[in-house]
């Protein structure tokens, strides 16, 4: 069947058990939200689960309109931020479930930015051993990243997602239309994302970015919905490839080793996306120093983060001693080495014999991060 202007954009995401979900793109898609729950999700009852920001902004607006239409459907709220995206939050989302009575036969709608993403999916993973989660992102890095790929969990106070599991949604449904609420600083962390996208296999999605981020922060809501579909198009890829991240959906990680880790140096008080960004530089700079990737890479990298804010002073002002604390204890490290996704060129990761990220020593990264 031909498709026509008025459907949505549908990009099928592969599972390891051989099923497959959809994310559907489409403005003001959200309004046939009532339709999409009754063909793909169909429950009992349904626990809308979201930041105070989000549930005062959209939240209670669709639980109403969910109600009008005949769907059983409570509203759950947690205080916003990363800060907040931990077990003790997980625990009180759950009990207050519990004491509403959701059985297994519920659904959680999972509606806001990538940390209501994540806490949300953690909660459906986890509630009675598990219920279905629909996922509904309002921000650009939930749309291109967050909610695509089954990953969810909460931090811990040593790392960031250190507790978690995958977990797909039955669907995803994404509305650009609402982006046009976000403040210009949502969309550049988004865009990191996108950036980190077209490094890592697209180089003409990343010269294209390079060419239009300018004026896409001022005007581009199209624009950007052609940018949210491509993102999600290459991500769909590799994950249907690798769901459980044990062999290419490593690349995936590009920039977040040295992210994560200066995420929680600086106590999540720097956004995912520019936290992500300066580790992309200075994954560049490392793959560098190995000689693992090429030296004219850096410049058109720096360059295009630099569009979204991100120099290369910032990511060499960080304290390599509070740096090499949170490496130690990151998540994606293997038989005591920390593993760090390296590019050989834009568009082209280094791929590492039959793995997709290397090994790097303690000393080697002492060394490196002394020099910068």
């Amino acid at each position: 069947m031909n498709r026509t202007e008025s459907d949505p954009t549908v990009v099928e995401v592969g599972t390891t058990n051989g099923s497959s979900y959809d994310v559907l793109i489409k403005r003001n898609l959200m309004s046939a939200l009532p339709e999409l729950l009754t063909e793909y999700a169909e429950r009992h009852r349904y626990a809308i689960i979201t930041d105070s920001n989000v549930g005062a902004l959209y939240g209670s607006t669709m639980r109403d309109r969910l109600r009008m239409d005949g769907f059983n459907v409570d509203l759950f709220t947690f205080e916003p931020g990363e800060k907040n995206k931990t077990r003790a939050t997980w625990c009180d989302l759950t009990d207050q479930m519990l004491a509403e009575s959701f059985g297994r036969d519920s659904c959680v709608l999972a509606l806001g930015g990538g940390v209501a993403g994540d806490m949300a999916g953690f909660v459906a993973a986890t509630y009675m051993r598990g219920v279905p989660v629909v996922q509904i992102p309002t921000s650009l890095v939930a749309m291109i990243d967050a909610s695509v790929g089954g990953k969810t969990g909460v931090d811990a106070p040593v790392g960031k997602n250190l507790v978690g599991s995958f977990h797909p949604p039955k669907i995803v449904v994404v509305d650009p239309e609402v982006l046009s609420t976000l403040p210009i600083a949502e969309l550049e962390q988004g865009l990191v994302e996108a950036v980190k996208h077209g490094v890592i296999m697209d180089p003409e999605y990343f010269a294209h970015l390079s060419e239009i981020i300018p004026e896409l922060l001022i005007s581009g809501l199209k624009e950007i919905e052609a940018v949210v579909s491509r993102s999600i198009e290459l991500k769909a890829k590799v994950v249907s490839e690798d769901e459980h991240e044990k062999g290419r959906r490593e690349i995936l990680n590009f920039g977040h080793t040295f992210g994560h880790a200066i995420e929680a140096a600086e106590h999540y008080r720097l956004s995912h996306g520019t936290a992500v960004g300066r580790g992309m530089l200075l994954e560049i700079l490392l793959g560098i120093e190995l000689g693992l990737t090429d030296r004219g890479t850096l410049g058109p990298v720096e360059e295009c983060l630099g569009c979204l804010g991100i120099s290369i002073e910032s990511a060499l002002a960080i304290n390599s001693q509070e740096i090499l604390r949170y490496l130690r204890i990151d998540k994606k490290s293997k038989a005591g080495g920390r593993r760090f996704v390296l590019i050989s060129e834009i568009g082209s990761v280094r791929p590492n014999g039959g793995e997709w990220s290397h090994k790097i020593e303690e000393k080697t990264l002492v060394d490196f991060l002394e020099s910068l």
